[in-house]
């Protein structure tokens, strides 16, 4: 598509572990489109973070193509790197331990800019005091530490020091996670903000379907490594396909009394991503397994926009 800025085409991450050959990120084709946000939702330790890092090339990847304003970045040296990194930025879950505690906020902030050696000393501090005004850091915190703010705060400085250099692309790493419910909401508010002003492109990550509910335009729903559903945010909550995206839609808590929700339980133990047979890795814990489930899925548009990959999902539904 013209608008596409990002677009994954059967990308892969595997680790090489003493058991054998990890699969961490499995054949997952999606893209994003300019100016939008797409959740990345699943459980802990499905791959979403690994294909986070992968798209930037925090990651290198073992197959597939990664595709960056229509040009193919699979493979770059590290001169092509050096300036994908200032187009292709990331902010940490952990607002703490992404920070070097040695550091000033001005110090951090400032030091992307300077790396980038299209500032000088004057400027960067100039552009710094710009951005931390941006995203509501006053001015009394220019000298100050990480140890002595709040994680909201410490978070800011994530958000500032990833947008320093005007990237076009932000992969946000399940921002808001490690924060209070009250500052989540204005870490968000904040990310939406910034993303009308500089136009921003971002994959957001996180296990939180009612926060990816009210910040994305599409949802893609992994599962052991491999995308199992894509759609458009709307559509995946009020018909979704997949028997795990039914679970997990399950499990978000309800505040209305009167109507009893229907919690979907699975059962059944988690297959291993090291060496996986093929077929569909839900298998062993879905209600609707058959035979067909042991044979390769594949991800398929069952509706414009709308992809599941269940051979039984026509059944099903």
């Amino acid at each position: 598509m013209a608008n596409t800025l990002i677009e994954a085409k059967n990308l892969k991450r595997y680790f090489d572990i003493p058991r054998g050959t990890l699969h961490a990120v499995d054949d997952v084709s999606f893209s994003i489109e300019k100016g939008t946000t797409v959740g990345i939702v699943g459980e802990s330790g499905c791959g979403k973070s690994t294909l986070g890092r992968t798209m930037i090339h925090l990651l290198e990847s073992t197959g597939g193509q990664i595709l960056f304003k229509g040009e193919d970045i699979t493979k770059v040296n590290k001169k092509k790197l050096i300036e994908l990194r200032e187009e292709m930025q990331i902010i940490f879950q952990d607002p703490f331990s992404s920070l070097n505690p040695r550091m000033t906020v001005s110090e951090t902030v400032t030091e992307p800019l300077l790396l980038s050696k299209r500032f000088s000393n004057k400027e960067a501090e100039e552009r710094a005091d710009e951005i931390m005004n941006t995203v509501g850091l006053g001015a009394r915190l220019w000298n100050s530490y990480p140890h002595e703010l709040d994680g909201g705060r410490r978070q800011r400085i994530g958000v500032a020091r990833a947008i320093a250099l005007n990237p076009s692309f932000v992969v946000c790493d399940e921002p808001v996670s490690a924060l209070d419910v009250s500052i989540q909401a204005q870490i968000l508010n904040l990310m939406q903000d910034l993303q009308e002003k500089q136009d921003l492109t971002y994959m957001f990550i996180t296990h939180d379907l009612s926060v990816v509910r009210h910040i994305s335009q599409k949802i893609c729903v992994m599962y052991l490594g491999q995308m199992v559903e894509s759609s458009p945010s709307k559509e995946l909550f009020q018909q979704p396909l997949h028997p795990y995206t039914k679970a997990l839609l399950s499990a978000i808590p309800s505040i209305d009394v009167r109507h009893k929700k229907e919690r979907l339980l699975l059962k059944g133990e988690l297959v291993s991503p090291v060496n996986p047979k093929p077929g569909c890795r839900f298998a062993a814990r879905c209600n609707y397994v058959c035979n067909r489930c042991h044979e390769p899925q594949t991800l398929t548009e069952v509706s414009p926009g709308h992809f599941v990959s269940c051979c039984r999902v026509d059944e099903i539904n």
